[in-house]
């Protein structure tokens, strides 16, 4: 079989991405900011 493409753990987008990762800097709650200000639905990964 062949192989997925771009594949990736859970552990390392939250560990990258997650909520409680953006908020710890001051550059990752301007994002939070801005996608609650888009208005989306799923502010983090």
């Amino acid at each position: 079989m062949t192989q997925r493409t771009l594949g990736g753990t859970n552990r390392k987008q939250k560990r990258t991405s997650g909520f409680r990762t953006r908020m710890r800097t001051k550059n990752g709650k301007k994002i939070i900011q801005a996608r609650r200000k888009k208005g989306r639905s799923r502010l983090s990964a």
